[in-house]
């Protein structure tokens, strides 16, 4: 057989972490875009209206706790620009989940140190938040982070003694 008649089948053997990763990175994306579509569509709405009827009337929340008065006093911060910035902002970060989620699972150098810069780049807001309050969901975060960010620094460490050893092996076939 000829090298243009015969088929070889490649099957891809992808990382199952960075699978994970990119899939985690893909619901973030979903999150992030139906966060902006919400601020979007509060946009000419009162928002303190709306959240009173969707969090006393529709989920029969008890309008004296805590929660519900903190969630109604941020409600009423909430106007028209506000609102297109945080849909602005919403889309614009769901729009780098999915170049993360994509690079990710297409086992990408690009994905994974992009991946890597921003995962790092949060864990000092999040350590600052946990020193502020641990509970069990900021832990979580930060354990979750950490352990994302040393898997993509063990694989792009791991890729680049790969192409610096084959580098090394050409250029001594080379001389």
């Amino acid at each position: 057989m000829t090298g243009t008649s015969q088929i070889v089948k490649k099957s891809p053997n992808h990382h199952a972490g960075l699978i994970l990763i990119a899939a985690y990175k893909i619901l973030c994306a979903l999150l992030f875009v139906l966060v902006g579509v919400g601020a979007l569509r509060l946009l000419h709405k009162d928002v303190d209206d709306f959240a009173w009827h969707a969090l006393v009337e529709v989920l029969h929340w008890n309008p004296e706790s805590r929660v519900v008065s903190f969630l109604l006093e941020r409600a009423e911060l909430l106007d028209d620009p506000m609102l297109k910035r945080i849909g602005f902002g919403a889309f614009c970060y769901g729009a780098v989940c999915v170049a993360e989620g994509i690079g990710l699972y297409l086992e990408k150098v690009w994905g994974e140190v992009l991946t890597i810069l921003i995962t790092a780049s949060f864990l000092p807001f999040e350590i600052h938040e946990l020193f502020r309050r641990v509970t069990p969901v900021r832990v979580s975060l930060l354990a979750i982070n950490l352990v994302v960010l040393g898997y993509l620094l063990y694989l792009v460490g791991e890729k680049g003694a790969r192409r610096a050893k084959e580098r090394h092996a050409f250029t001594n076939k080379a001389v």
